[in-house]
Order: C-alpha cells, then sequence, then structure tokens
C-alpha cells in the first residue's frame, strides 16, 4: 500500500498517537514502522494479541514492559569483543532486568494471555549477569570498590597516600616559614598532581615543581619537592586503578559476548511485546472495540467514531455494505460530513489491519481486505501542470489498474471538475467496472444521474448526508437507502431569494428532474416520519424494559427476603429448640429431686415438658411464611404482657421492657428469646374460663428465697444456669436467692459475682454470713 494513501486516509496521525503509549524507545520505533497486514489469520492474530493485552491491563492495571535504554550497539560491540564502558554495562543491565520482569509478568498468564505468555516465556534468563553487572558498577563513571578484591586494596592503598600528601601539604601551608610566599593558604589539584599557590616573586623560595600558573601569571601552582615522591607514589596507584578498571569492565563485557545476539532478539520481541500493550492502552483510551473480522469484505460499523475528531464534536454513523450491496453511492451537501464518512471507513479497515481496535459498538464487523485505494480531496499537482479533474483521473487510472474483488476502493467527487454530463457518464461508467469486479465501492457525489444510475443497478445502494433545511446546517448522519437531495431551492428560499426566481429557476429543469427530485422528496419524508416512529418505539421498548428490568428487581428482593427470612427463622428456632432440651432437662432433674411432690405430679410434668419440646420439633419442619397478621405493632410492652410473636406464631409472656435498640426478652412456652418489639403485637386476654396450663413451680419460702448449687461446673456452664434462675425466681416473685458456688480456688465466685454485676434483674448482692455459706455463697438481692 502506498504511504501517500496512509497519509490521505490519516493513518500517519494515529501511528503518532499510537507511539505516545510505547513504553520503550524500540517500541515507539515499531509503532512508527507499524503498516497493516492482509492475510485474514495474521490480522486475527493481531486482533488477539491486542484483546490478550487489554485482558492484562484492566486486570494489573499497567504494561509489563518497562523503560530501557537502546543498547543493540553496545550489544554488537561486546559481540565484537570490545570493552564496553560503565554506562554502556548499566545499560544492558536495565534491559536484562526489563527482559525479566516482561518474563515474569507474563509467564503465568497461560490462561488468559497465551499468545502473550509464549513471547515471554521465549525471552532469555541472565539474572546472574545482571547481578554482577549490579554488583561491580555504582554509576556510569564509578565502580564499585567491592568488584574486585584488588580494586578494594588499591582503593585502600590511594586513601593512604592521599591522606601522607596532603598532610605533608598542610604542615607546609600552615608553617610560618612559608605562609608569606603562598597566594592563599589551600591545596589543589593541576595534571592530577597536589600543588599550593605561590607567588610569583617567591618562586625561589619554594623549591619544587611547576604544574600550571594563573592567567595573569601571578600565581605559579607548585608541587613542593617534600611532596614530589609521595605524588609519585599517588599517580601509581591511579594508574594500577585504571589497569584494574579496565580489567573488570572486560571480564563483565566477556559475560554479556556470548548472549549478545540472544539479548539482541529478547530487545527486539520486548519492543514487539511493547508495541502490543501500546495498541491495546490507545483503544482502551478510545473505547474502542475489537471487530467482528470477515475476508468477504463485508463492513457494518455500528455507531462508528472518526478517531481524531474530538469526543464533543464527532457524530456516530452507521454504515454497511458488502453483503447485499457492494457499491455504496453517498449524496448530500458540500460540509456534510460525506468526506469523514468515507476517511472513517478507510480508517477504519486500516487500524483493524494493523491489530488496533475501532472506536465503535459491539457487533461492528470490518473485512480483511488486500488493498485499500481512495481518491479523495483536490489532488491538483502544479508541478506536473495537472488540473483537478485530470489529477482524479490520474489517480483512478492508477486504481483500476490494481483494484480488484478483494480491495475497498474509496472515491470523493467521483466525476467533478469536467462538464457534468460526462463527468456523470465517466462516473457510472467507472462505478460499473468496479462493481463488476467485485470491488467493495464507496463514491460521494453531486450528480443526479449517478442516484438514478443506482437505483437501477442491482448490487449498488444510494445514501444520503442529512441536512437541516430550517437551520441551514448538516447533521452530519448517514441515512442508507434514500439519495440526498441538493436542497439548492430550498437553501435559497430560506436565504432570501425571491420567490419568482426560484419558480423561474424550477421552469428550466427537465420534467425527469423534476420527477426524481419529488421522488426523493417523497422519500425523504417518508423517512423522517419512520424515524420518528422509530425512536418512539425505541424510547417505549426502554421504557418496557426498564419497568420489566425493576419488576425483575423487586421480584429477585422478594425472593431473598423470603428465603432469609425462612433461614432466619430456622435458625432461631434450631437455638431455641436448643435450649429448650437444656432447659427441659434441668427441669426434669429438678422435679426428680422435688421430694415434696408425690410421683404422679412430678410424672405428669415430665410428660408435659417433653409433650411441649416434640411440639416446639415438630413446628421446626413446618414451612415458613410470611406473616400479614393485621394490627399495629405496639409503642412499648411491660413485663407480663402477653403477645404474639409474628415471625415464629407464638404466644409468650413479656419478660422486660424493650432495650435502646428496640429487642424485648419474652418466654414462649419453656423457651426464652430475644425478639423485636415490631414482631410483637399484644393479645387481650379472654375471661379466665379457657382451661389452663399445667405449670410447674417450686415449692420455696419467699423468705428463706431460693438455692442454686453450682458447685464444680465451669463458669461458662453455670452462668448459663444462674441466668435461668434468676428468671424463674423473679418470675415467682422471690426477692433473694442463694447460690452455692463453693470456695476451692474462687474462680467460680469471681466470674458468677463479676456476672452478678451487671444483671438487669438483680439489685445487689453479697457473700454468705455465717450459718450462709460464708464464702462459698452469694446471696442475690432480686429488683
Amino acid at each position: 500500500m502506498k504511504e501517500k494513501i496512509l497519509t490521505l486516509l490519516e493513518y500517519d496521525k494515529i501511528i503518532e498517537l499510537l507511539a505516545l503509549r510505547a513504553a520503550c524507545c524500540i517500541g515507539r520505533e515499531k509503532c512508527e514502522r507499524l503498516r497493516p497486514l492482509y492475510g485474514f489469520r495474521e490480522v486475527e492474530k493481531l486482533m488477539e494479541l491486542t484483546a490478550q493485552a487489554e485482558t492484562v491491563l484492566i486486570k494489573t492495571g499497567r504494561n509489563p514492559v518497562d523503560d530501557f535504554p537502546d543498547m543493540r550497539g553496545a550489544l554488537k560491540r561486546a559481540h565484537a569483543a570490545f570493552a564496553l564502558s560503565p554506562g554502556e554495562l548499566l545499560g544492558i543491565m536495565r534491559c536484562l532486568r526489563a527482559v525479566r520482569l516482561a518474563r515474569e509478568s507474563l509467564s503465568n498468564r497461560r490462561e488468559d494471555a497465551p499468545l502473550l505468555c509464549d513471547m515471554a516465556s521465549a525471552l532469555s534468563a541472565h539474572r546472574s549477569i545482571e547481578e554482577e553487572i549490579g554488583r561491580c558498577i555504582i554509576a556510569e563513571d564509578e565502580i564499585a570498590d567491592g568488584a574486585s578484591a584488588e580494586l578494594s586494596r588499591i582503593r585502600r592503598d590511594m586513601r593512604k597516600a592521599n591522606e601522607r600528601v596532603r598532610e605533608k601539604l598542610q604542615s607546609i601551608i600552615h608553617s610560618s616559614q612559608h605562609q608569606k610566599y603562598l597566594q592563599d593558604a589551600l591545596i589543589t589539584i593541576r595534571n592530577g598532581r597536589f600543588v599550593i599557590p605561590v607567588r610569583q616573586e617567591y618562586r625561589q623560595f619554594v623549591p619544587g615543581l611547576i604544574h600550571d600558573q594563573s592567567g595573569s601569571g601571578a600565581t605559579l601552582f607548585i608541587e613542593p619537592i617534600a611532596v614530589v615522591e609521595l605524588g609519585n607514589e599517588y599517580k601509581r596507584l591511579q594508574s594500577e586503578e585504571a589497569d584494574e578498571i579496565e580489567r573488570i569492565l572486560s571480564e563483565l563485557t566477556a559475560l554479556i559476548a556470548p548472549h549478545a545476539d540472544e539479548l539482541y532478539e529478547d530487545l527486539d520481541a520486548l519492543g514487539e511485546l511493547d508495541l502490543i500493550f501500546a495498541k491495546a492502552a490507545f483503544s482502551r483510551e478510545l473505547n474502542a472495540v475489537r471487530p467482528v473480522l470477515n475476508d468477504k469484505g463485508i463492513i457494518r460499523i455500528i455507531q462508528g467514531r472518526h478517531p481524531l475528531i474530538a469526543s464533543d464534536r464527532v457524530v456516530p454513523v452507521d454504515i454497511w455494505l458488502g453483503k447485499d450491496f457492494r457499491t455504496l453511492i453517498i449524496t448530500g451537501p458540500n460540509t456534510g460530513g460525506k468526506t469523514v464518512t468515507l476517511k472513517t471507513v478507510g480508517l477504519f479497515a486500516l487500524m483493524a489491519q494493523s491489530g488496533i481496535f475501532i472506536p465503535a459498538h459491539e457487533g461492528t464487523e470490518v473485512g480483511v481486505f488486500d488493498n485499500v485505494f481512495a481518491d479523495i480531496g483536490d489532488e491538483q499537482s502544479i508541478e506536473q501542470s495537472l488540473s483537478t479533474f485530470s489529477s482524479h483521473m490520474l489517480n483512478i487510472v492508477g486504481i483500476l489498474n490494481r483494484a480488484g474483488g478483494r480491495s475497498l476502493v474509496l472515491l470523493d467527487e467521483l466525476g467533478a471538475g469536467t462538464d457534468p454530463t460526462e463527468g456523470a457518464a465517466l462516473a457510472m461508467s467507472i462505478l460499473t467496472e468496479l462493481h463488476n469486479r467485485g470491488t467493495v465501492t464507496i463514491a460521494t457525489t453531486h450528480y443526479s444521474e449517478i442516484k438514478a444510475f443506482a437505483l437501477t443497478r442491482r448490487g449498488m445502494e444510494n445514501a444520503s448526508m442529512e441536512f437541516d433545511v430550517d437551520r441551514l446546517c448538516p447533521t452530519y448522519r448517514l441515512f442508507i437507502g434514500i439519495p440526498g437531495k441538493s436542497n439548492a431551492f430550498e437553501i435559497s428560499k430560506r436565504l432570501g431569494l425571491d420567490e419568482s426566481v426560484i419558480e423561474s429557476a424550477r421552469g428550466f429543469l427537465k420534467n425527469e428532474d423534476v420527477r426524481f427530485e419529488d421522488v426523493i422528496s417523497n422519500a425523504e419524508s417518508l423517512r423522517r416520519v419512520a424515524e420518528e416512529e422509530r425512536k418512539m418505539a425505541q424510547q417505549a421498548r426502554a421504557e418496557l424494559d426498564k419497568l420489566r428490568e425493576e419488576a425483575a428487581q423487586e421480584r429477585q428482593m422478594l425472593i431473598e427476603e423470603r428465603a432469609n427470612l425462612r433461614k432466619k427463622t430456622r435458625e432461631d428456632a434450631k437455638k431455641i429448640i436448643a435450649g429448650a432440651k437444656y432447659e427441659t432437662d434441668r427441669i426434669i432433674s429438678e422435679l426428680k429431686k422435688a421430694k415434696e411432690l408425690d410421683r404422679s405430679s412430678v410424672d405428669r410434668a415430665i410428660q408435659q415438658a417433653r409433650d411441649a419440646l416434640r411440639k416446639e420439633e415438630e413446628g421446626l419442619d413446618e414451612p415458613v411464611q410470611a406473616n400479614e397478621e393485621a394490627g399495629t405493632p405496639p409503642n412499648t410492652v411491660r413485663a407480663g404482657d402477653t403477645v404474639n410473636i409474628l415471625s415464629l406464631k407464638k404466644k409468650a409472656t413479656v419478660l422486660s421492657e424493650p432495650d435502646s435498640k428496640g429487642d424485648v426478652q419474652v418466654r414462649a412456652g419453656i423457651m426464652k428469646l430475644t425478639v423485636k418489639l415490631s414482631d410483637l403485637r399484644l393479645v387481650k386476654e379472654n375471661p379466665p374460663n379457657v382451661k389452663s396450663e399445667t405449670k410447674v413451680s417450686f415449692a420455696a419460702d419467699k423468705k428463706t428465697g431460693l438455692e442454686l448449687d453450682i458447685r464444680g461446673k465451669l463458669v461458662d456452664d453455670a452462668i448459663l444456669e444462674v441466668d435461668r434462675f434468676l428468671d424463674d425466681a423473679y418470675m415467682n416473685g422471690f426477692s433473694e436467692v442463694y447460690i452455692i458456688h463453693g470456695k476451692g480456688t474462687g474462680a467460680l465466685r469471681a466470674g458468677i459475682q463479676n456476672y452478678l454485676k451487671h444483671h438487669p434483674r438483680v439489685k445487689s448482692f453479697r457473700p454468705g454470713a455465717y450459718g450462709e455459706g460464708d464464702a462459698g455463697v452469694t446471696v442475690a438481692a432480686l429488683k
């Protein structure tokens, strides 16, 4: 494909934007050299690579390729056995790190990015070389002391030699003998030697070697004879240091040399990965989608947006061809968007065949073409002395010489620039030739003859760019199936041209032209009506879909609420039954110990407790349904009130008033539980003519109180028994109770007394007095 066509369709501007998204120099270089491919399978692979890179970007938020310098030249020198500089070695270390990190980042993404995983797995791994360079080189001009033992020794000796030279010079410049001869009392370096500044007139009083002088000649920089030998020693060590550094650099280069070709290929592969991720990042910024590809020349663009037009100005376009028709004729006013539409289609084809997603809606389909041709804009050549018509015709000749059944041809203002009759005739002939070849062609025109021609040819279709006559401006919307009107008379009338002049102009039209324009006008009117009805239908459908969605959401919420209610109720019931079993066992145990009750009373009470427990267990298996019992929740309840628990369909007796959260403690049969005030309904008690239930109570003297023996129990188990014991005592009207915990280690006593401090039924408590059990008993006074 000619570069001229790529520039004409503004592909070069897309490439510039793409290169800005690359992370490394080689990636940018590959972006700038990117060109469309023409094989269907090749393009499919490009698209898949971009899609996988987009997945990685979404999941990780970053390009796995880090920036690194272009060290391909240094690798070539290393391969040729030239020792590399510290800066070059550091650059190669950065390259090695970038290769390693990309490999580590992508080699474990077999599931969501298999192609990228394969590319990363092919990268080499030379972490030992990377670490060795990092150990030896600190900066571009600095080698680490620890690069070798010899270098460490040399630099240690250099520091000592430096100190000896400076100490000697310090003694000279601070001596009373020499101070008067010096320009300044400082030590400096000239030509790698330590010197002091001596005034010119006192040269003979400071014996030594002159290494430099000031610009005026008033100051001489002299190395005193007393430090010459020390300076020579320092220079010798400097020479040894340079030799050792050269040896270290040669060794590091020798590590790289065997792998230079491999690393060269790695850098190229990193650039390729960077290009792929740049495509993915650019596609995401464009809010672009992966188009469906085909090899049949079918184009179906849904709400396509030209990527170079600002998002707040671009008008999306719907355009399709290649299936029912392969030639599309677009008519409409100047500056109405025809050329932008042509460029959008051509640019989308080039982007897709380069592996770049296109800014359109899902479902967009693009054919893979073996070539894209375009004749767009004024191509007049001054140098060749060609007219506009000649320039266009020269381009079209070139297109006809090369276009085939898998080509896309875009022609702007076909037949323009010459006599309208001849131009229209040539245009129809050119379109026929391309159509017969099976070429996918889009052409724009103003000629009515071409509109009529397209209406009579199978496989050709008209389209029009909409123009708002009332506002005298284009809308840039494309409508396929209806040829466009020139609107010349309507525009002239709105601009103030006299009606008589317009009517006179109409008289110059041929009858067939008038009839054709009337047909187009009627078709346009019908289209507008159909468009309005379509919008209304879409709006109604959207509202219906919204209502359906809301209804479905509400239904799902009801289902979930019902399921949650059933689950919670069953869980609560299971907890209650577990507590009831424990309570029943306790009551049975107490009843067996109650010697003052006869055997028949004990048996009857035991049977009642077992029947109550069985009833609760059977109720657990029944389906729980939402209770919609009439009535409103009470504002409050008092201890002793009878209530219905809606969620459990149970009667209960209130044990305490609601707390700050609205929680109420109640007893339902032998069960004690906490429920919400809103779940309760007050029950109006009937006169006492209903057969009362048999109750089990403990015979006890209110004066002496009740006793609970919890000796030998764990603290947690004892607290549960004490809690139930206090409730029973409170409901039976006792004012004082005795809790026997024994003396022992005191742990059980401490746990029980700590619990009593916060119990709502307990007013106060004290240790047992003499004769009551002393410290082995706690006496609690109830409210």
